[in-house]
């Protein structure tokens, strides 16, 4: 009997062993352009943090003093500070307003004005964010802007929407939200489309209301939906550059000056790019913390059980 599984175990070890050699095999072309587009450059970006380089001349060693320079660098902790605060401003306005904004157009109204609104929302996406943030310039300005214009009409004080640090992240936050909301809302008008009807349909023969119905039928239903809205919008929301660059340059002052515009500053307009790539590397082991530590407290409350 022992000889038995002893034999057993040995032809599952030598079919697993067979199963994972084919497995390599077929995923070798895409583990080796994966390597060599993102791996390889990832492993000269954190060589480059031990070394000088100017894109002029070659890369020489230069030990720790990239990083004694960054702790000495009153800007470090500033950056990093205002890119937490958009973070924490932009995921959940882009997580629960492109879900408010699927919830509305996926009602029972006719095809026509569901593509009509889809159309509407999405179409900011597709158009380059230079060319918006130039006229949401213009919007913004604290004497001659619609926006003010309008608060005016109402009788609500001028906000200074481009000059001011207490300002500065709201202002980003309403032209991200106009740019790129359409992206959260596309994923969840899909997710939306794909929960089943006859579930709803039982939800409501048992009485319940509309907002029982979201909370318990639709909400558990699209979690997995929404968990990918929250890692997509994270990870953008980290790595925000277009939008501070557009209509800020980082200002007034440095009050939106984040980690990839300040590392944008540093590597093509000081040429420090061993200094820079410091901060690539912050910005890439925040991202990948951030997103381990959302795919680990995802099992508690995304359910992918269900139909």
């Amino acid at each position: 009997m022992k000889r038995l599984r002893k034999r057993e175990r040995r032809l599952f070890a030598k079919r697993r062993a067979k199963d994972t050699v084919t497995a390599l095999v077929f995923l070798a072309p895409s583990l080796v352009a994966y390597l060599s587009f993102f791996g390889l450059p990832i492993l000269i970006m954190i060589a480059f943090c031990f070394s000088s380089y100017n894109l002029l001349s070659p890369p020489h060693f230069v030990g720790l003093n990239n990083f004694a320079k960054f702790f000495r660098d009153p800007e470090s902790l500033t950056v990093f500070k205002n890119t937490l605060k958009f973070v924490a401003v932009l995921v959940p306005a882009h997580v629960v307003i492109g879900l408010l904004l699927a919830l509305g157009v996926s009602r029972r109204i006719s095809q026509a004005l569901q593509y009509l609104y889809r159309s509407v929302i999405y179409f900011p996406v597709v158009v380059t964010t230079a060319s918006v943030a130039i006229l949401w310039t213009y919007l913004y300005s604290y004497d001659f802007g619609a926006i003010n214009w309008m608060l005016g009409v109402l009788g609500i004080p001028k906000a200074p929407w481009l000059s001011s640090a207490d300002w500065v992240i709201p202002t980003v936050t309403i032209f991200s939200l106009w740019k790129f909301v359409g992206n959260s809302f596309i994923f969840y008008f899909i997710g939306l489309q794909n929960v089943p009807q006859s579930y709803m349909e039982a939800a409501e023969i048992d009485g319940a209301d509309k907002l029982r119905t979201f909370f318990y039928v639709t909400l558990p239903m699209i979690s997995p939906t929404v968990f990918f809205v929250l890692v997509y919008n994270c990870l953008n929301a980290i790595q925000i550059f277009d939008e501070p660059y557009f209509l800020t340059k980082g200002g007034p002052g440095d009050a939106s000056l984040t980690v990839a515009l300040h590392l944008y500053r540093k590597a093509f307009q000081s040429y420090d790019v061993g200094y820079a790539s410091l901060y690539a590397v912050g910005l890439f082991i925040a991202a990948f913390v951030l997103t381990i530590l959302q795919f680990n407290l995802q099992r508690r409350w995304v359910n992918y059980d269900y139909g």
